[in-house]
């Protein structure tokens, strides 16, 4: 037997193993590879397929979104909505002016909008903003790419590390005064770059809406290739009718410019309704209280954007509509009227000095029916000044302290008391109560006279003790000399019950009236203190000595007791209305009425008491008959006089008058109700009240053809 080597039987093993990993190398390569194949195969019919659904099933979708982020659609303002008088007079227009606009693209820097300023600089003239500020002057001039190199080489290594924002600030330091001395021509090109930069991406901001000539609008054209985003459009401002008197312009209120864009306090609602930042709304009282209808419904342009993100070319797609109009419930003719009669009385007063510390004098014209607003005028003036200046918004504003016309009121809540039940008879006396001043009615004050007064007597000749009785007997007290009230007389209650009365007629609550910063009146909360005793406070305000009402308030008692007890809030604008086809008065879309915001709480019966106690007030025989001097009105009215005793702001030391009245006429069948407020007057002056009721009367006579 052969001895077996060790080295030759190694060999032998490592050729059989070589051939065998050949033979396995040959069977598992090509399956490797066909697997390969196969799965990129498999993927490449994946993607033919879905290539395929993309073109095919989903290709006009596909088109549609390429589109859209190449054609954008961007908004324009259109103008906002004319305001009429009752006739159909137009008091708020507005002006089409010829403009340049500027529509940024989404990816337009400043150097971008520099290049443009510039170039529409040579071609329009925009006169230089008086405001243009340093800050603005340094934007610009930082705009241009190699201004903005120098000033990077002035900033420190630590500032050149800053956020973006506070780089940029820093940038501005370093602009040299020196730099931004421009001339003319430069400041004009600032003022273009200032109102484009301000724009945001895809919105459109005026370069230029005011003065623009014929030859500016067709150069702009001419040059549109190399204009991106300039256009030329219309804008419009709000004007106003040469013969608007100023009462009536007050009322309607203001727009806010385009500079000042949304008001604060209430963008972010607006945003949220589809306004932009720049847009102009209304900011005060007409314009305000009705945007909605008045805002004009945007016209609408694709706009095409360049690889670049620039602008392309505009076209319209969808026309601005003007807003909606308004129609008031006034009568220009009838209010200028009542404004002149207004005037002349007060204006008599302060020249004869009886006025000198008087704030003002209003008066108020309602429908006692409807709510409509007839006319509404105030006028105030200085201590040391006899000028009268216009103050209409005074009627709804200011709260004085109303006097004895508030009467019918202090009735109603003894009635809801059950302290009264119908005309029933109280004793007019002057009253005493223990640790407080005399009280009394102003024709009796010597302490034992006693006249019985039934409740129409009471109102006709305005009897303070038989108010302050029905109060005694809401206490549950009868009165008696120097007596003291229980404590319940200086309770929240007693007020609250007191004061119920007065509410249902519109006194110490809001009338709701269609107008902004309307002045609920001053509704005092002293209820008892050593200064303030509450069982004297509670007396005062039953015959109007003690919180302060609005000519507006007093406005809609007197319609409530007119109508019988319906409480209805005040209004001046009567409808809304569309465009018709040459943009004038268009058809009516919604009436504006007065909503019914109580019933007096009261029997029919109950009420015409108090009705004949205001139309006695007027045809009384009584020698202390307070509103005799309207008898001679050519409407049957019936009326309310007050005075109280009060004492102006500022002069502590001054003892005055507030002369105030309320009316309605005809006095069976109401057509206007009104109210007159002449605070702080030196002296009692229910006569001119009184004249000016009358004239106000007899000029609605004459305006309406009533008889």
């Amino acid at each position: 037997m052969k001895p077996t080597n060790p080295l030759k039987k190694f060999f032998e093993k490592l050729k059989l193993g070589d051939e065998k990993g050949r033979n396995q190398n040959r069977s598992h390569i090509p399956f490797r590879l066909n697997f390969l194949f196969f799965v990129i195969f498999g993927l490449f019919v994946i993607l033919v397929t879905r290539l395929g659904y993309l073109q095919i099933v989903n290709g006009d979708k596909m088109k549609a979104e390429i589109k859209s982020s190449t054609t954008i659609t961007v908004k324009e303002n259109a103008p906002r909505g004319v305001i009429y008088d009752a006739k159909g007079v137009a008091l708020v227009n507005n002006q089409a002016n010829p403009a340049i606009t500027f529509t940024r693209g989404n990816m337009m820097e400043g150097k971008d909008i520099r290049d443009l300023a510039d170039k529409l600089n040579t071609l329009i003239n925009v006169p230089a903003d008086e405001g243009l500020t340093t800050r603005d002057k340094k934007d610009y001039w930082l705009a241009n790419q190699k201004n903005l190199e120098a000033a990077e080489e002035r900033l420190s290594f630590k500032e050149k590390n800053l956020d973006t924002s506070n780089e940029y600030s820093k940038l501005v330091d370093k602009v040299k005064d020196s730099e931004i001395q421009f001339d003319e021509n430069q400041l004009k090109a600032a003022t273009i770059f200032k109102r484009m930069n301000a724009a945001s991406a895809l919105s459109t901001v005026f370069v230029k809406n005011e003065g623009v000539t014929d030859e500016e609008l067709a150069v702009v054209a001419e040059h549109a290739a190399d204009l991106p985003g300039v256009s030329t459009g219309t804008d419009w401002d709000r004007s106003y009718n040469d013969d608007l008197d100023g009462s009536l312009r007050s009322i309607l209120g203001d727009i806010t410019t385009e500079k000042q864009g949304l008001p604060a306090e209430e963008a972010e609602a607006l945003l949220k309704k589809g306004y932009a930042r720049n847009d102009r709304v209304g900011k005060s009282y007409l314009e305000k209280q009705y945007e909605e209808q008045l805002q004009g419904k945007k016209g609408e342009y694709k706009v095409t954007l360049n690889q670049q993100g620039n602008i392309e070319k505009q076209q319209e797609v969808k026309k601005g509509e003007k807003g909606s109009n308004l129609v008031l419930t006034i009568n220009t003719e009838f209010q200028k009227k009542v404004e002149d009669i207004l005037r002349k009385h007060f204006q008599s007063l302060v020249d004869s000095g009886v006025a000198k510390y008087s704030p003002g004098a209003y008066a108020v014209a309602m429908n006692p029916n409807t709510g409509e607003v007839y006319a509404m005028t105030g006028f105030k003036h200085d201590v040391n000044s006899k000028t009268l200046t216009e103050n209409t918004l005074g009627t709804i504003t200011n709260a004085f302290v109303p006097g004895s016309v508030v009467k019918g009121g202090t009735i109603t809540a003894g009635y809801e008391s059950g302290a009264i039940s119908g005309n029933d008879t109280l004793i007019d006396q002057p009253i005493k109560l223990g640790g407080t001043a005399q009280k009394s009615s102003i024709y009796n004050k010597v302490l034992g006279n006693q006249i019985p007064l039934n409740t129409v007597q009471a109102l006709e000749i305005s009897s303070n003790a038989y108010m302050m009785q029905i109060v005694l007997r809401m206490l549950g007290v009868q009165y008696q000399y120097d007596m003291t009230l229980p404590e319940i007389a200086s309770s929240k209650e007693m007020y609250e019950k007191l004061r119920k009365g007065l509410a249902e007629y519109g006194m110490g609550v809001k009338t709701q009236i269609d107008l902004p910063n309307e002045s609920p009146g001053l509704v005092n909360d002293q209820f008892g203190t050593d200064q303030a005793p509450g069982a004297g406070n509670l007396l005062d305000l039953s015959f109007g000595q003690y919180d302060t009402y609005t000519p507006m308030q007093l406005a809609q008692y007197a319609a409530t007791v007119a109508n019988g007890g319906t409480r209805i809030s005040p209004h001046v604008v009567k409808g809304i209305y569309g465009n018709n086809d040459s943009g004038g008065l268009g058809s009516l879309q919604q009436e504006i009425t007065g909503k019914k915001l109580n019933q007096v709480n009261i029997t029919p019966e109950q009420m015409s008491i108090i009705r004949e106690g205001f139309y006695q007030a007027v045809h009384g025989t009584n020698p202390y008959t307070t509103a005799r001097d309207l008898a001679s009105a050519k409407l049957d009215p019936a009326a309310k006089t007050g005075t109280a005793e009060t004492v102006p702001d500022g002069h502590p030391d001054v003892n005055t008058i507030n002369s105030n009245l309320v009316a309605y006429a005809p006095h069976d069948k109401p057509q206007i109700a009104i109210s007159v407020m002449l605070p702080n007057l030196d002296e009692d002056h229910d006569d001119t009240n009184k004249a000016i009721a009358k004239d106000i009367i007899d000029a609605f006579a004459d305006t309406y053809g009533v008889q």
